[in-house]
């Protein structure tokens, strides 16, 4: 009974995007350095995961950005991965540093941070009250503007849809400047000061900032709203990405496409966690149709077998619906918890 309910729910808000459209396949090796003309796609794009796995360290190595300007709470640096749309390749946050009464310390001063990833198609204000409620319990927050979002959206765009779309290089080189984004963010923060670092994602803001935490020695903590194995089977099974697979279908299959964007994914770097001493709080719906449960058990059962300890809150709800009342409380309330002992 209460399954049907939440499907129905789930459905409902996923009708209400009417701005969603089906873009055509395309291999998109160009964006990874291939040679359309030359190389065979598929092979090019199997070599391309391999080496991306293999050399992951590099393969998100970002350093810290020559520039970055902070305007009141807009801060803004160039991206280390330069796309084919300029507006894209600024990087855009926005700060919320909370007040010397709560944190104890003085603003920009040694203290605890937050870098936030909002969900995909997130709008300017997605995660703002979030922030805000970070704020109140002595965490600062920095809010990141995922690729081809907000300002970063190219003209002509309605929606972030190069993100994730049919266009397999393209989604490559977008979620990996994500990743990116998020460690030049990260050295921002260090450069004010902040030290007690933690990252929060959402649906595929937690997708990024996994692998963030994975590969960036300065977390000591990552929040997880929605959680899934790899990138290429969210996309095959998951509702809010039906009209994208809708796309890819019958040009690749859906082992092709988890090894092409198994870069991309969580699941490959679940073991680079062991022994790292970082802590995790995983939150999920039991009711899932976008992040299927099926792929979020698997990545608990992973973290167990490679000894690294979590927590975990699974709640009677779908995608759409964590982020409506009660449940958004239920798992606000647990997070802030979650992210004040583990940045202590």
């Amino acid at each position: 009974m209460l399954a049907r309910a939440i499907h129905s729910l789930e459905r409902a808000y996923w009708r209400r995007e009417t701005r969603r459209q089906a873009y055509p396949f395309a291999w998109g090796i160009e964006h990874l350095g291939g040679d359309p003309g030359h190389d065979d796609p598929r092979a090019f794009l199997r070599r391309y995961a391999d080496d991306a796995l293999a050399n992951s360290p590099q393969f998100f190595s970002a350093g810290s950005a020559e520039r970055y300007q902070l305007r009141d709470s807009g801060l803004a640096f160039p991206s280390a991965l330069v796309s084919p749309y300029r507006e894209n390749n600024l990087v855009r946050a926005r700060w919320f540093p909370a007040p010397r009464s709560v944190d104890g310390t003085a603003q920009g001063g040694a203290g605890r941070a937050v870098l936030v990833l909002p969900q995909w198609n997130a709008d300017a204000d997605g995660h703002v009250n979030l922030c805000r409620l970070l704020n109140r319990f002595g965490l600062s927050a920095l809010r990141l503007s995922l690729p081809y979002h907000d300002q970063r959206m190219p003209a002509g765009l309605e929606r972030a849809d190069y993100l994730v779309s049919p266009n397999l290089g393209l989604t490559l080189q977008a979620c990996r400047q994500a990743v990116l984004d998020a460690r030049r963010a990260l050295r921002w923060l260090e450069q004010q000061g902040y030290t007690r670092l933690g990252i929060l994602g959402t649906s595929i803001g937690s997708s990024v900032a996994f692998i963030t935490l994975a590969h960036e020695p300065a977390l000591r903590a990552g929040v997880f709203l929605h959680v899934s194995t790899y990138f290429g089977d969210v996309v095959r099974t998951g509702l809010t990405t039906a009209h994208v697979w809708q796309s890819l279908a019958g040009h690749v299959s859906p082992e092709e496409l988890r090894h092409f964007w198994a870069p991309v994914s969580p699941y490959p770097y679940v073991g680079r966690l062991k022994g790292a001493g970082k802590k995790l709080l995983l939150v999920s719906g039991r009711y899932d149709l976008s992040f299927l449960p099926e792929f979020s058990k698997q990545v608990w059962n992973a973290l167990e077998e490679q000894g690294v300890p979590y927590q975990r809150l699974l709640l009677p709800c779908g995608h759409y619906t964590l982020g409506k009342p009660p449940f958004n409380y239920w798992a606000g309330a647990r997070l802030l918890r979650f992210l004040r002992r583990a940045l202590a």
